[in-house]
């Protein structure tokens, strides 16, 4: 019997099934599902229809694996909906309410530029594992989900502001919605970011989490051009106490192009965060003071407004990597394929410098300005992961920072887990 955490990946026939990914992998209490396009099973095309169609295939395929591994819609902890033309989520919603109609997961919407194959819409869940990955060893089968939803942040009937399980948060992306009126704040994007944080932190302070305890950002960004503005907000955010700023701890983080927002919104955020007591039936006495574990090596680009790797618990979050040279600190020459090479070969620097192997990875998200080239890319991705291990999502985007064709982030298991506070 073992008694280390193991990466399992797992697929059903009655799913799309692909040789670059996995429907879904498990590691210790999450599992990390590949982002399903209305493909039906069967034929291997997509769904004939329009927007409810395709919306209903992509939850079928997600039902289908969930069910496949012994689990439930109900134990779906976040959401996320990726659509071609925002105007389409009213539709969305109206698919999305007849899986979800007792509970509602923490969730994100974000019309983006193309999805593969051409589909109206993509669907990606995480979801709970309470018996763990320590094999024949159950670790905590009776784990409860903790929701909660504060006044002092935007609610919305379709989500959960944040859903807590095992030792992590998952926040509802946050739109820059004055809780008091339910609108967007008036004003330019510096305002927009500030009120998304302020969501955040409103949320965070409502479970007696502080901001550092977050390990993960997402900023859904309509114009890129808007970085410098956003990042000005946001480290009057980060890092948040004096001993966050000791260290200069900032959360990993990924900036994604987005065509459209909810609400017209020309921001929004997610956020992940650690969870350090665990949730229950957990005794008191039993649960860990974890601590978060950030780190960065000079053999991948580094930057001030993010952390190469976050680990808490047991995993590793890395922040989006751009296919920069970390000797020039430049795009790399070439083409596509130079450039996936290049954001793989960050990401395999990275998790190497914390003791750890490509094969830990559980999910990959690639971000292509040009779907087209997908075929070049996992070309590439195909040599990083021969066995097709990590789920794995893919968007096409308008644009990426620093005018490049890809964007490449991944999560990674972490086998030793943190240590708790002495």
């Amino acid at each position: 019997m073992s008694n280390e955490n193991v990466v399992l990946a797992r697929n059903t026939e009655k799913a799309p099934q692909s040789p670059l990914s996995s429907q879904t992998v498990a590691f210790s209490h999450y599992n990390n599902l590949s982002a399903q396009l209305p493909i039906d099973p069967v034929s291997g095309k997509l769904v004939a229809g329009g927007i409810k169609e395709q919306a209903e295939q992509c939850f079928k395929n997600i039902k289908a694996i969930v069910e496949s591994i012994g689990h439930a819609m109900s134990d779906c902890i976040r959401v996320s909906i990726f659509v071609k033309n925002i105007t389409d989520s009213d539709a969305v919603d109206d698919v999305y309410t007849s899986f979800f109609k007792s509970y509602q997961p923490s969730r994100t919407v974000v019309a983006v530029d193309a999805l593969p194959m051409g589909a109206l819409v993509q669907v990606e869940v995480l979801v709970s594992n309470g018996e763990g990955t320590i094999p024949n060893a159950p670790q905590a089968g009776d784990l409860i989900k903790l929701t909660n939803n504060t006044q002092h942040a935007p609610t919305n009937a379709l989500s959960t502001q944040t859903v807590s399980f095992s030792h992590y948060n998952n926040l509802s992306a946050q739109l820059p919605i004055d809780p008091k009126t339910g609108r967007v704040v008036a004003g330019c994007i510096k305002q927009q970011t500030s009120q998304c944080l302020k969501n955040i932190k409103a949320i965070l302070e409502s479970i007696d989490v502080p901001l550092d305890d977050i390990v993960k950002i997402n900023i859904f960004l309509k114009d890129l051009s808007k970085i410098e503005a956003v990042n000005k907000v946001y480290t009057t955010f980060f890092p948040d106490s004096g001993i966050a700023r000791t260290v200069g701890y900032v959360p990993a983080r990924t900036v994604i192009a987005a065509t459209d927002l909810p609400m017209g919104a020309a921001v929004q955020i997610e956020a992940v965060v650690s969870h350090g007591d665990g949730t229950p039936p957990q005794a008191v006495e039993d649960r860990h003071g974890l601590i978060i574990e950030a780190n960065n090596t000079n053999n991948a680009p580094k930057c001030p407004f993010s952390t190469q790797t976050v680990a808490f618990s047991h995993y590793n979050h890395l922040s989006g990597q751009l296919p920069i040279d970390p000797k020039t600190n430049e795009i790399v020459a070439g083409g596509i394929k130079e450039q996936a090479r290049q954001c793989l070969e960050n990401i395999k620097a990275i998790i190497e410098s914390v003791d750890h192997r490509m094969e830990d990875m559980v999910k990959v998200n690639i971000y292509v300005k040009d779907l087209e080239d997908m075929d070049a890319v996992d070309e590439v991705y195909a040599s990083y992961f021969p066995d097709g291990v990590p789920a794995r999502r893919v968007v096409g985007v308008s644009a990426l920072q620093k005018d490049a064709l890809v964007q490449i982030d991944a999560i990674a298991g972490n086998a030793e887990g943190t240590p708790p506070i002495m």
